[in-house]
């Protein structure tokens, strides 16, 4: 059985928008989620996925634990010192 080791790091952005006293809820049709879902969050994830992909010896994939894609992504990355690649712990090359 392979030995395995595990860490979580969560990045979490939470949205707030305030509006003026007299604004009567919904009525701007829910504009700013749009801009986050349609504009930031996707170019946010796009750089987020360039940037891990630069590390070769990382296997990247996106998956979701049974949330919506609206309220979660997750990025797995696997490094998989049991079959050879990569440098273990102990391995010279390892700075």
């Amino acid at each position: 059985m392979t030995f395995t080791e595990d860490k979580t790091f969560t990045l979490r952005f939470s949205l707030e928008v305030r509006f003026p006293d007299d604004y009567d809820g919904e009525e701007d049709g829910y504009a700013w989620l749009k801009e986050w879902e349609a504009e930031m969050k996707p170019e946010l994830l796009k750089t987020v996925r360039s940037v891990l992909r630069r590390h070769a010896d990382w296997v990247i994939h996106v998956r979701n634990r049974g949330k919506s894609q609206e309220d979660e992504i997750e990025f797995a990355m696997i490094k998989d010192f049991s079959t050879g690649s990569g440098h273990p712990v102990g391995d010279e090359g390892v700075q």
